[in-house]
């Protein structure tokens, strides 16, 4: 059996410290998405060819291999482009770029989302310079190799500037929420959202923190195991199973049978 390759990918877990604690930005799929289509997921998505040629625009990659900064270059561009965010500076400057900033670059979100604008270009043009030093590597996911369709996704942790409004994009997200890892997982429970595996281990994950800076500190301490789930059948069912070193609570779930 062939297997599909693994499509490099990487997603933001947008942080922020709510009234009662822990923060995370998700979106909801849209239903035509082909990937968990209707589900609630990070913001993210596939690393483009672009991504690779930033390398003079970015701060905070002297030590990353040009993969890993162009996974952290694409992690930044589908945030800006699905939720409007953008973990970027003026160069010469320290600051993020302003809310105000902001609303002049918004025009730019589809046009790099239709590949009509390089990121390069889109980079040089404002002068601006991407905020990689502001991401912290969180988990990295493989797509399982019996699937049809297959991922090779990076997560990372970030700091939501304050005065940027997080909204989804209308297209491949349809709905959008500020949510503790806590309520995410109980309305995954009572049928309120649909998380599926991968996430919802993460979200746990990131329940483990009660703070930005708690979470940031514990992703910065922790060992990045690479996952590949695998399928295994149980006296009581399939299983979902993924290595017991990689610092998840959960490392196995049954699978739903269908119908």
């Amino acid at each position: 059996m062939s297997v599909a390759p693994a499509v490099p990918a990487a997603t933001i877990l947008m942080l922020r410290d709510g009234p009662t604690g822990l923060e995370t930005f998700m979106v909801v799929r849209h239903h035509q998405i082909d990937f968990a289509s209707g589900a609630l997921v990070f913001p993210g998505g596939k690393v483009d060819d672009g991504d690779f040629n930033v390398r003079d625009y970015c701060d905070g990659v002297d030590d990353a291999d040009d993969t890993m900064l162009a996974m952290m270059a694409g992690a930044i561009r589908e945030s800006f482009e699905e939720c409007g965010v953008l973990l970027a500076r003026e160069a010469g400057g320290e600051d993020l770029v302003s809310g105000e900033k902001l609303k002049t670059l918004e025009h730019y979100r589809d046009p790099l989302n239709n590949g009509e604008v390089a990121l390069v270009d889109f980079l040089e043009k404002e002068q601006l310079r991407l905020a990689c030093d502001k991401l912290q590597h969180f988990a990295h996911w493989i797509t399982p190799e019996a699937l049809p369709k297959r991922f090779d996704t990076h997560f990372y942790l970030a700091l939501a500037p304050a005065d940027h409004l997080a909204i989804h994009d209308g297209y491949e997200s349809v709905d959008s929420i500020w949510i503790s890892p806590e309520d995410a997982l109980k309305g995954n429970a009572d049928g309120t959202y649909t998380i599926i595996f991968p996430t919802r281990v993460n979200v746990e994950m990131l329940g483990e923190s009660s703070s930005v800076e708690e979470a940031m500190q514990m992703a910065a301490e922790r060992t990045i195991v690479s996952v590949l789930p695998w399928m295994e059948q149980r006296e009581d069912g399939g299983y979902v199973c993924i290595p017991e070193d990689a610092g998840y609570a959960t490392t196995a779930e049954k699978m739903q049978s269908p119908g």
